[in-house]
């Protein structure tokens, strides 16, 4: 029995098969290793090279009922940063074709802690906002109309000019805004600029603005928001040249009569020289 084992191991084939096992076993194992190392480094160099991350300034949008309520301390614009391929990170940057919002449908009045939302993004594209939460104010929203009340830097000017009454475009604008705010408003005023050395009439595009009793800007919006506001002056370029005009029509006025008294005196001389001629002659 021992002998017929011992021949088996001892055997020239059986050598070579095991050797040839051996072989192929340890030329799998290695490759394989080889083969995993490359794809794994391939994939990290990949993910490297192609991603990307950039922040984008966006408008920050409110979805909401805008004709029956009214929003405060909002900001109008935040950060989107944008992490995803390099081609599509940079496309989104370029392009800005997706929105950042704050959903305040389902809100009441009052004060609310909401989080900031994406829309419009790609799938592989990952989006941060920041802030990522903000807090607003939602009130009631009204409106009123209110007359313009116009306000001179200067009412005295240089000179003989005199300021006269301004006469703005429009005599009544709307005032809307958060119910608690229009509440403050006590009046819109158009602030015009009038230089001391005006001599002509001023017309003037100016913003208006709503203030409160103790004259304090309120947080309200003024429909329309400018007007041109009209300043008569008077007394200025115009009345000197119509002085010298005058001067200069007294001037021709006289001159006209000194021409035409000497020409009168020249008659009379004439006329009495004749005279005595023929009483020369008749004598």
């Amino acid at each position: 029995m021992n002998d017929k084992e011992d021949s088996i191991f001892s055997s020239l084939w059986f050598l070579r098969i095991i050797s040839l096992v051996l072989a192929i076993f340890l030329f799998v194992y290695v490759n394989g290793d080889k083969d995993g190392q490359f794809r794994s480094n391939s994939n990290n160099n990949q993910t490297v090279i192609s991603s990307k991350s950039e922040s984008i300034k966006m408008p920050l949008q409110l979805r909401m009922n805008s004709r029956k309520y009214v929003v405060t301390g909002y900001p109008q614009y935040v950060k989107v940063k944008v992490t995803g391929p390099n081609a599509l990170v940079s496309s989104t940057a370029n392009t800005q074709n997706f929105k950042v919002y704050a959903d305040l449908t389902n809100l009441k009045t009052g004060k609310h802690t909401v989080k900031l939302k994406t829309s419009g993004l790609n799938s592989e594209l990952k989006a941060k906002t920041t802030p990522q939460k903000i807090t607003v104010n939602i009130q009631p929203r009204r409106t009123i109309t209110s007359k313009v009340e116009v306000r001179l830097s200067n009412r005295s000017l240089n000179g003989s000019s005199q300021v006269g009454r301004p006469t703005p475009s429009m005599s009544t604008v709307q005032v809307t805004g958060a119910k608690n705010q229009v509440r403050k408003v006590a009046r819109v005023i158009a602030y015009v600029d009038v230089p001391r050395d005006s001599t002509r009439d001023l017309h003037r595009s100016v913003t208006l603005q709503a203030v409160d009793k103790k004259g304090r800007a309120v947080d309200v919006v003024v429909v329309p928001n400018t007007i041109t506001v009209t300043v008569p002056i008077t007394g200025g370029e115009e009345s000197d040249n119509d002085d010298s005009s005058s001067s200069s029509d007294n001037s021709s006025s006289n001159s006209s009569s000194s021409s035409s008294s000497s020409n009168r005196d020249q008659d009379s001389q004439t006329n009495s020289t004749t005279a005595t001629s023929n009483s020369d002659n008749r004598n």
